[in-house]
């Protein structure tokens, strides 16, 4: 549970309730519906994610950044942090899926290091982090590399009800000089809307999509950050791979993110971009801030299939899955078994009207 929080809540007639959906279909609801805001000034859990970190959990700082370019060693994106948020306390969890519409979100950490990292907003090719001897490399057009937030996965028999911000970070016996054994990652969306591992995006030739980019107020691009600067991550509600990620969170209670980056730097040799964890004395004594998470969700009771939530199983909700067909989206795989497809179309149409 969040040690402080704020929230509120309040009742939205019918008509004050429009949502664009994935396929740009308008519906309006046909039942009240209850507007919650939380504003959690402290994560429920916070974790420098990486592999020679002693002090899981408990750290003061949490480091990101890049692996040196071309190492055959450790992930690419090698420094992550993860942030943790329960929000069982203030939103219901356990209720379908599409019960759940996120109307916006922000995840805001605060930088612990001075002009450490360039300020960059865009992402980056993949082949800019090459050794600029291999022939696919791209110049890096901008100062600095961009602070981005994914979601996490979880495997080697962890799940996000079971990880601690203290667990392991990898298989009791592994070589922690290898890439891609993590049991909490950084994760992102493929093509086929899939949440993937993208540690390592360089190894996989992909520029993944990221939940959202930090952007820092106060300073241009291409300055370098000063301490104390907050960094800010605004999650596109408008993707429907996104907000499915969010509500499957709200459903289970728990929201976890993690912060990656590619930032070029020296392994043993340079100044890290770090940010405050709940842990660090600063943050106890109010004089900087852990993780914040800032969310607005509206809560209404939809019936299995009704995704538009306007009390008819029908040809909207019919449009909406098939525009997820072939997704993993846990928006519409009403089955769960990690795919849209013709087992969830048949439960739509056995509710049909």
């Amino acid at each position: 549970m969040n040690t402080s929080r704020r929230s509120t809540s309040r009742i939205i007639s019918p008509s004050a309730l429009i949502v664009a959906t994935a396929t740009s279909l308008l519906s309006a609801a046909a039942s009240a519906q209850t507007e919650v805001t939380i504003n959690y000034t402290l994560p429920s859990a916070d974790r420098w994610n990486y592999p020679f970190n002693p002090t899981p959990g408990i750290r003061p700082t949490a480091s990101v950044f890049g692996n040196d370019a071309g190492s055959p060693l450790f992930d690419n994106r090698d420094g992550q942090m993860i942030v943790v948020f329960n929000t069982a306390a203030d939103i219901p969890a356990g209720r379908a899926i599409s019960s759940y519409l996120v109307l916006n979100a922000r995840v805001t950490v605060e930088f612990a290091t001075d002009l450490s990292l360039a300020y960059d907003d865009s992402t980056d090719p993949w082949q800019s982090f090459l050794p600029k001897s291999d022939r696919r490399y791209i110049p890096d057009t901008d100062a600095g590399q961009p602070m981005e937030l994914f979601g996490t996965g979880f495997r080697n028999g962890y799940t996000p009800a079971t990880w601690v911000e203290n667990s392991p970070y990898a298989p009791a016996g592994s070589n922690l000089l290898n890439p891609g054994i993590r049991n909490a990652y950084g994760a992102g969306f493929d093509g086929a809307g899939n949440l993937i591992d993208i540690s390592n995006s360089v190894r996989n030739e992909i520029s993944p999509d990221p939940f959202a980019i930090g952007f820092v107020p106060g300073v241009a691009l291409g300055e370098l950050i000063p301490i104390g600067s907050e960094c800010q991550f605004d999650l596109a509600t408008d993707n429907p791979l996104l907000t499915g990620y969010l509500s499957q969170g709200l459903k289970d209670g728990k929201l976890s993110f993690s912060i990656t980056s590619l930032a070029r730097v020296v392994q043993q040799g340079a100044v890290f971009p770090s940010f405050y964890t709940k842990e660090n004395p600063l943050v106890g004594k109010g004089l900087a801030s852990a993780a914040r998470l800032e969310m607005t969700v509206l809560l209404f009771d939809c019936e299995p299939g009704d995704f538009d939530c306007d009390g008819v199983v029908g040809s909207v909700d019919l449009a909406l899955l098939l525009g997820a067909w072939g997704t993993g989206s846990p928006s519409f795989d009403l089955t769960g078994d990690g795919e849209v497809g013709a087992p969830d179309l048949a439960i739509l149409l056995g509710a049909w009207g």
